[in-house]
């Protein structure tokens, strides 16, 4: 018997089998299966496996036999076990690096790991919800421009597709606008709400669908909450306490359920 210098693995056995090996190298495997029957039984059945989906594949005019599926998961199979066996490999040393990682660490206190939370940016209408409370805080300032404090919600939903939330009964609306923005017309509407003060409620289609609840936006002296149902998203806006203005979006937002 012919000695074998290079070792015959899993791997050229797989290759066999896809005719993915050079003349050589197969000849040196079939002499490797000839000394082992029982291997070369499992590798003729790997070879039958495919053949019968060459088989099958070869003679489809139609709707495909119920052999070829069968057939293609026994290949898959024989073909996926050359592959777990080099994952497995791959895993156990990533294993061994992390755990040398974290004794390292614990031996060399300075190169601890330390916590970073990172908020997600605001999304983009909050920043026009912003922009129209400070319109409107200007508008408020000016004898020359009078409040509109009528308020229809049904006519804003035919006018705007816009689905304003139930206000508070102790709330009392002061004014409403139409404002442009960058997504169509929005909805400002400035309310005296009781202990949180005069706040704004600001309301646009920002153009996609969505379920985000009551989020506080970071910001300076003027806090915002924002949050969305389906298509329409809403930000309330306030020089007023952030919990509060948090505690009064989750109120709003529950009556468009």
């Amino acid at each position: 018997m012919n000695t074998i210098a290079d070792p015959v693995t899993d791997t050229d056995l797989d290759a066999y089998v896809d005719d993915q090996l050079d003349v050589a190298r197969r000849i040196e495997v079939e002499s490797f299966l000839a000394a082992r029957p029982d291997t070369a039984a499992r590798v003729m059945a790997d070879l039958r496996n495919r053949d019968e989906l060459r088989l099958a594949m070869a003679g489809t005019a139609g709707a495909p036999r119920p052999a070829t599926a069968d057939a293609a998961r026994r290949l898959e199979r024989v073909l996926v076990r050359g592959r777990v066996f080099g994952l497995l490999q791959r895993a156990a040393a990533v294993t061994v690096f992390v755990a040398a990682g974290w004794f390292a660490n614990e031996a060399l206190g300075p190169f601890r790991i330390t916590e970073v939370v990172a908020s997600p940016p605001p999304p983009a209408y909050v920043e026009d919800a912003m922009r129209a409370h400070g319109t409107s805080v200007l508008r408020a300032s000016m004898p020359s421009q009078p409040e509109v404090p009528v308020y229809s919600a049904e006519e804003i939903r035919s006018a705007t597709a816009i689905v304003m939330p139930t206000l508070p009964t102790d709330w009392g609306v002061r004014d409403v606008q139409i404002y442009p923005s960058r997504f169509g017309p929005s909805v400002e509407m400035t309310i005296d709400a009781g202990d949180l003060g005069y706040v704004s409620l600001f309301a646009v289609r920002p153009g996609t669908f969505d379920v985000v609840q009551p989020t506080l936006a970071p910001a300076g002296d003027v806090a915002s909450a924002y949050f969305q149902i389906g298509e329409v998203a809403y930000a309330l806006v306030a020089a007023a306490d952030a919990k509060q203005l948090d505690r009064a979006a989750g109120t709003l937002s529950a009556t468009l359920y």
